[in-house]
């Protein structure tokens, strides 16, 4: 039987981002309606839409992003399980504090990189607001939606990982 992670779901930020995923997941139930919708318009009635499949791809990636955080609120991230459980309470401390650590550097060097992409898809070169856009016939802005949702994801990820090190410090000197 697996054992329980020393870091469960214990801040208010991870209790946050659990509550708003569990409302957020009735958006792949909306994609799915689309989709069917899309399906009856095309073949039923042999008028296709120019905006379901970048709508939809758009609302995927949201939520494919949102994922990342929402694992980390609940502890479900990468974790190489079978070794994990194997560990001692002390030993699964420090692998604890190592992915923690990892997780801090990793998110820091992320925001670097989602910045540069979202300052680029978000405002022109000489500094005016427009936001990329799909170069479609439809032609909307969801790239640069994308882009900046990805950079809030990072800096959300890296708060996250920021609350889990104190938690992390605070029970070690607690024990």
């Amino acid at each position: 039987m697996a054992q329980e992670p020393l870091i469960k779901t214990v801040s208010k930020v991870d209790q946050w981002i659990i509550s708003i995923g569990h409302k957020i997941s009735l958006v792949f139930l909306l994609i799915s309606l689309i989709i069917v919708s899309e399906i009856i318009a095309r073949y039923i009635f042999n008028s296709p839409t120019m905006w379901i499949h970048e709508t939809t791809i758009f609302l995927s990636s949201l939520l494919f992003l949102y994922g990342g955080v929402h694992s980390i609120a609940t502890n479900k991230h990468i974790r190489i399980t079978m070794i994990y459980d194997t560990l001692s309470k002390r030993l699964k401390y420090y692998a604890d504090l190592f992915i923690t650590i990892m997780g801090i550097i990793y998110s820091i060097l992320m925001i670097i990189a989602a910045f540069a992409v979202a300052k680029s898809a978000i405002f022109m070169p000489w500094g005016a607001f427009h936001l990329e856009t799909s170069g479609s016939a439809w032609d909307p802005p969801i790239p640069g939606l994308v882009k900046a949702f990805l950079l809030i994801i990072f800096i959300i990820m890296f708060i996250q990982y920021i609350l889990h090190l104190l938690i992390l410090i605070k029970r070690k000197n607690n024990d």
